[in-house]
């Protein structure tokens, strides 16, 4: 039976056209900031306290020079950043596939309350969390190292990562892992061979948002972070001093902080779209 002259594709026209408005409302209001910000970073410093905006200018990379200089050099600040995302995601998704992997496959009587133990874990305010990590940390010595902002983020990422990965896992189907048990494999071989092989876009999903949080922390990098193990959020806090704000340099430390996981988004958008997908629809 045909449709009606009133729906198209199963939407009536009023509600494609609030769609496609609801749809340039949040593309404009991502967008813009992210769009004025990288062209204050290319923007001479005249053109930048001029009292009325404009899109008329000769770019610079100035801004960017002068943040990666000698007097004012972030590259301490990136190398800490780099290091402990990596670090922290490498072992939220070993640790979390693992566990996940575990908890999906575990048919006891307290398997829904320990998942839901774990992932309360992570919906705690990072407020509630700082002092208990703080006082840790300073008795095994690891207030102002990179290595205590890793078991940081560890502690926020792996529950999400637990979480997360055995929603995948509990969508394989059991049939898969058995028929390569059945064919000769060990229980590792048809893990690493079979099973993981098929939660991809988990692994890639949960690696990403794992690294959005390290990289964008900012409370546990100014609670436990010192002069050696600083990152590069809490750069920008050098850049807003008692003479004012140094806005050129601010945007540019914008764009660096922002522009890595903008790519890494983009380069996995296939699997991320797919992983965020199967996941609300798997979790429980």
């Amino acid at each position: 039976m045909s449709e009606t002259p009133t729906t198209l594709g199963g939407r009536s026209p009023v509600a494609r056209v609030l769609t496609w408005v609801l749809v340039a409302i949040i593309l404009a209001w991502t967008v813009i900031p992210l769009g004025w910000m990288l062209l204050s970073s290319v923007k001479p410093e005249s053109a930048i306290k001029t009292a009325t905006p404009t899109l008329v200018f000769t770019p610079t990379l100035e801004n960017y020079a002068r943040l990666f200089g000698a007097g004012n050099d972030i590259t301490p600040f990136a190398v800490n950043s780099v290091i402990a995302t990596v670090t922290a995601t490498a072992l939220a998704l070993a640790l979390g596939t693992i566990a996940g992997y575990g908890l999906a496959h575990w048919r006891g009587r307290g398997r829904k309350h320990l998942a839901f133990w774990i992932i309360s874990t992570r919906m705690a305010p990072i407020a509630a969390v700082i002092l208990p990590l703080f006082i840790i940390f300073r008795h095994l010595g690891l207030l102002d190292s990179v290595a205590g902002l890793i078991l940081a983020y560890l502690s926020f990422s792996l529950p999400f990562a637990i979480w997360l990965m055995s929603a995948f896992f509990a969508d394989v189907p059991r049939s898969i892992e058995e028929a390569a048990l059945v064919s000769g494999a060990s229980r590792w071989q048809a893990f690493w061979h079979v099973v993981l092989p098929t939660v991809k876009p988990g692994l890639v999903t949960t690696g990403v948002l794992c690294a959005v949080f390290s990289w964008n922390d900012y409370a546990f990098a100014s609670s436990f972070a010192g002069p050696a193990s600083q990152t590069l959020p809490m750069a920008a806090g050098r850049l807003i001093t008692q003479g004012g704000v140094d806005w050129g340099q601010l945007t540019a430390l914008g764009v660096v902080v922002t522009l890595p996981m903008i790519v890494a988004g983009l380069a996995v958008r296939r699997w991320l779209v797919t992983g965020l997908t199967l996941g609300a629809v798997t979790a429980e």
